[in-house]
């Protein structure tokens, strides 16, 4: 399968876990951050492709995407549609 977005995930995979931030970090450069369980009480997953989510925010039904790193597990730079 030939995925054209391959190269820009894995360079940017390595940008968010290379240098992991804490919360307050990525609040001042991306704004709201959600934990896991934060996320599942705020948005539907539709799809992912690391480090990428699709999401349905639940309060308005609005889709947008967010990024997420692997340790702490934080969610952040939601973009909507």
């Amino acid at each position: 399968m030939n995925d054209p977005t391959e190269a820009a995930r894995r360079q940017r995979i390595k940008e968010i876990n290379g240098e992991p931030k804490d919360r307050e970090t990525l609040e001042a450069v991306y704004g709201q951050v959600w934990t896991t369980a934060e996320l599942a009480k705020d948005f539907t997953i539709i799809g992912f492709m690391a480090p990428i989510l699709v999401v349905q925010r639940k309060a308005d039904g609005v889709k947008g995407s967010l990024e997420f790193q692997a340790t702490p597990r934080y969610y952040f730079n939601f973009v909507a549609d």
